[in-house]
């Protein structure tokens, strides 16, 4: 095991949290395109292949649904399978395996059969990259009962999230926020009790709450401390779990702060940010004092490179709409 605390990059938190899983365990495996002796695109497999053998780190074809099938099937025999999605838009020819299929086998077998597959997916732009390379459809996922979904915004999460949806006897959709691969950080391995499933206050406040997830945490924190020069008290959470939404978290912020700011990368329409929105407006009706305010993508196919950075939201738009809420 590793020392009790390094600094790494978020993607080597990944690769460690994938070796020191199939250390532990001896029925991880892991499958993927590229994920072998290229050490997939990113790099976060490289060396997994020469150290555990190509038994347990497997290098597959060019078929997305073909991966995920075969990973329900390990799963059915005993196995953790890790699959690797190479990018997030890349998914869809899987999109039934996962829905309509790993989902719903735990109740369709009345519980007799669980199904442990972790499913990594790079996700997320402002990486300059092409079309099918740079989508957030996590809500797509969220919309379908039986899978649980985390993102992590930092090293640390990034290493316990993949050791804990590993271990976890369900279905995990891990969401990798490829533009923040090379964000740096502290990794405490000493950290057991690290809960995957919960929203995190990362920054206290008083006077409205900013809640965001993966690759915007760093944008959000920003954007709160630069609304200090204007007075305002801004606390900040780190959802952390798409699905199960950590409400209680957020709600208990939003009783103290009184206004709530939502922000994804995500189109705001139809996005995790409306449910998160609902079911606050449902509990803390009378504790807001202005409405609920979305801040995502755009409703339009993800743009080219030149502009995605118009396109995602920035620290200007989430102050902006920081404004609107005490305008109210």
């Amino acid at each position: 095991m590793s020392e009790k605390i390094e600094r790494l990059t978020l993607a080597k938190a990944i690769t460690r949290g994938l070796e020191d899983a199939m250390e532990a365990d001896r029925t991880v495996v892991m499958l993927g395109e590229d994920i072998g002796k290229l050490g997939g695109v990113y790099r976060v497999t490289e060396g997994l292949q020469a150290r555990f053998g190509n038994r347990r780190i497997m290098d597959a074809p060019l078929g997305e649904s073909g991966i995920i099938g075969t990973s329900i099937g390990m799963a059915l025999r005993g196995y953790r399978p890790v699959p690797e999605i190479q990018f997030d838009g890349f998914v869809f020819p899987a999109y039934n395996q996962i829905t309509s299929q790993l989902a719903k086998i735990h109740n369709r077998t009345d519980k007799q059969y669980t199904v442990p597959v972790t499913i990594r997916i790079p996700y997320g732009g402002v990486i300059g990259s092409v079309e099918h390379h740079s989508e957030s459809p996590e809500a797509l996922f969220a919309h379908t009962a039986g899978l649980r979904i985390v993102t992590p915004s930092t090293p640390h999460e990034a290493y316990w999230m993949t050791r804990k949806a590993i271990e976890c006897p369900d279905p995990v959709i891990i969401f990798e926020p490829k533009r923040r691969y090379w964000l740096k950080g502290e990794v405490d391995f000493s950290d057991t009790s690290f809960d995957p499933f919960s929203a995190q206050v990362v920054r206290e406040g008083t006077d409205a709450t900013i809640v965001a997830y993966g690759p915007l945490v760093p944008v959000a924190l920003a954007a709160a401390e630069a609304a200090v020069e204007d007075g305002r008290s801004i606390e900040v959470i780190d959802l952390r779990s798409i699905s199960p939404l950590d409400v209680p978290t957020v709600a208990a912020s939003v009783a103290k702060t009184g206004r709530l700011i939502v922000a994804h990368e995500a189109p705001t329409f139809g996005g995790m940010g409306g449910e998160l929105a609902a079911a606050i407006t449902e509990r803390c009706f009378y504790s807001l004092q202005a409405p609920v305010i979305r801040v995502g993508g755009y409703y339009m196919p993800y743009p080219i490179s030149r502009v995605e950075e118009e396109y995602v939201p920035d620290i200007d738009r989430i102050l902006e709409a920081v404004d609107r809420a005490f305008d109210y």
